[in-house]
Parts: C-alpha cells; structure tokens; sequence
C-alpha cells in the first residue's frame, strides 16, 4: 500500500519536475511566475561517522497567504564498524503566511528505511516511517526560521531522535 502512494507521488514530482524543462523553451507562464524551488543538503563527518542528505522541493504560491509543493528526501547514515542506513521519500507540504512574517506549515512525510547492523546480534531493519509535521516560523524574504513537531512520533520506531525539530527553510 506504501509502495504505491510512494510511487504515486514520485510520479506526480517527476511529471512536475520534467515541465521545467519544456518551459525553458517558450515564453514564462503564470503557472511558473508563482513556482519557487528550495531544499536541503547536509554533510556531516566524525569519527568514522558518516551523514549524507539531499532534500530538494518546490511550492507553487496560490496566494500571498497559501503555497503547496512537494519534496524528495534522500539520507546516508554510517557509523563504522556498527552500521549503515539509507531513507529515502516523498513528502506534500502546505505553507500558511496570515501576516508577511508568520508561517505556518504542514508536512506529511513518508520514508522508507533500511539500516544493516555490523553486529548480527542485531536484526537488519527495513520499514516505512511516517511523519506529520505541524510548524510554525519567523519568515523574512525567502528563508523561514522554525521549529516543526511530529504529531505521529512513536518514539520505539522512528528516524528522529525526537517529535520537536528546528528547522530553516529556504526557497528561491
């Protein structure tokens, strides 16, 4: 079931993602006027630790107050010797601005993972996680600081060390 909302919704992204190009060629449309592209990339070395991320995502802006997007999620997570993690996904955000400087934001977020343990005492994992974000944040120009919190946190099978997150959001 998973699986094909998954793909689903990779569709939808792909099909959003290629028009790009179709645009280029002719003159800018409406539609495109009120598209903004953003996301993430993160990059953190230890110890023999390794984390790799790449989020990107857009928003098409229905309105000074409402915009709605879609966002790609890809993580590597290593630690040697112990184990390795890839979580990949999709996630549908809704952005609420009631006053230039306030934004609200919802983000259902749906991500596969699968780590590998070094120590066969330990089971290979390999589940879906699920996330609802609820956040609110301080918005200046195109960058939004926050914080988010997962309404849907189950603290024995999750991703995230914690239900509350800060967040920067940025979108060109």
């Amino acid at each position: 079931m998973f699986t094909n909302k998954i793909r689903f919704f990779f569709k939808i992204f792909l099909f959003f993602v290629s028009t790009i190009g179709f645009s280029q060629a002719t003159t800018k449309s409406v539609f495109w006027e009120k598209v903004q592209f953003g996301g993430g990339l993160g990059l953190g070395f230890g110890t023999g630790f390794t984390n790799i991320a790449v989020a990107p995502s857009a928003i098409y802006n229905v309105n000074q107050y409402f915009a709605t997007g879609l966002g790609l999620q890809y993580n590597y997570l290593s630690q040697k010797n112990q184990f390795s993690s890839h979580q990949y996904g999709v996630s549908l955000i809704a952005l609420v601005n009631p006053i230039q400087e306030i934004q609200f934001s919802t983000e259902l977020e749906q991500l596969r993972v699968t780590t590998s343990y070094e120590n066969p005492a330990f089971a290979s994992e390999n589940f879906w996680n699920t996330a609802l974000f609820l956040g609110v944040g301080y918005r200046t120009n195109n960058v939004t600081i926050g914080g988010r919190y997962n309404v849907l946190y189950k603290q024995d099978r999750n991703v995230y060390g914690s239900a509350f997150m800060p967040f920067v959001r940025v979108f060109f």
